[in-house]
């Protein structure tokens, strides 16, 4: 999926700059733990649950002002995966504005969003690039290391593809979504097994993640008033599918050379992680995605 040509992006919606660092010259700390930080929160919304809310024990450079500037068009977003992720982050913005409401929210209140590499102090406690995408609610922001995502294809096995990128910030802004709707803290009070609150929770995201990209193509950039997105291609959902089947439950268990057990999983599996996507993308609908009020997950 590319973005349209006309587009405009403004690199301030980066509201980043909490200690981050920018590209290389990151001491991580942490030893074989970090393992078990990505394979639990790939994904995730709450890093300070397993980072215990404490320092990361890194130092990151701060980012300056100009860090996204050249973020400002169809053309960057299409050649420069932060500037994808800016560009990504409008987009939903736009979608959300107008489809939130609509569906009996409440008024969408634009999340934060910050890029960072190496380490970042979050209101869920400290974070590092191992913690790989999530969305923190006690200060409301996304975080992103856009490293992440060649990790997603050469150590989880995912398609490449633009889309596949969007999917994931897109899933992430969908945890705001659940969180302005009141349901995200039942993951915290039910995080675990197969018809957990963490998995519904996950699995709501990635739908709405699927709500997201049958608008996006429509909704306009309020700039230019182009629509933000070139239709998509049938290879756009299926590298979509593939980032979702990647980081399924089952699929991360066996990889890691044991037995799938279903009692601890925490986002469900491949099978429910497309198919749930697919529940948005082609139904649209909110109510459609409310994984709460189902008991065929």
């Amino acid at each position: 999926m590319t973005f349209s040509e006309g587009v405009r992006i403004d690199p301030g919606r980066e509201s980043g700059g909490r200690g981050g660092g920018r590209r290389g010259g990151i001491a991580v700390g942490g030893g074989g733990g970090l393992i078990v930080v990505v394979l639990a929160l790939i994904f995730g919304f709450n890093p300070g649950d397993i980072l215990g809310g404490g320092d990361t024990g890194t130092q990151g450079q701060t980012q300056g002002d100009d860090a996204f500037a050249e973020c400002t068009s169809a053309e960057a977003a299409n050649t420069n995966i932060d500037c994808r992720i800016i560009a990504t982050a409008e987009s939903l913005d736009a979608v959300w504005e107008r489809l939130l409401p609509d569906s009996g929210g409440p008024a969408y209140v634009q999340p934060g969003l910050d890029i960072f590499a190496g380490s970042v102090s979050t209101g869920c406690g400290g974070a590092t690039s191992a913690t790989g995408p999530f969305y923190c609610p006690a200060d409301q922001t996304a975080y992103f290391d856009s490293e992440f995502f060649d990790l997603l294809e050469t150590q989880y096995g995912a398609n490449g593809g633009p889309l596949a990128q969007e999917y994931v910030v897109a899933h992430e802004f969908g945890h705001h979504i659940e969180n302005q709707l009141g349901l995200l803290n039942r993951a915290q009070q039910d995080p675990q097994g197969p018809e957990s609150g963490g998995v519904r929770v996950e699995l709501m995201a990635d739908c709405l993640a699927g709500i997201w990209a049958k608008n996006a193509t429509t909704v306009p950039d309020p700039d230019s008033g182009t629509p933000f997105l070139a239709p998509l291609t049938e290879q756009d959902i299926n590298d979509a599918l593939s980032a979702a089947s990647a980081v399924g439950d089952d699929r991360i268990q066996s990889s890691q050379g044991g037995q799938v057990n279903p009692e601890a999983f925490t986002h469900g599996t491949s099978e429910q992680r497309q198919r749930w996507f697919m529940i948005g993308f082609e139904q649209g609908s909110v109510d459609a995605c409310n994984t709460f009020e189902t008991n065929d997950l």
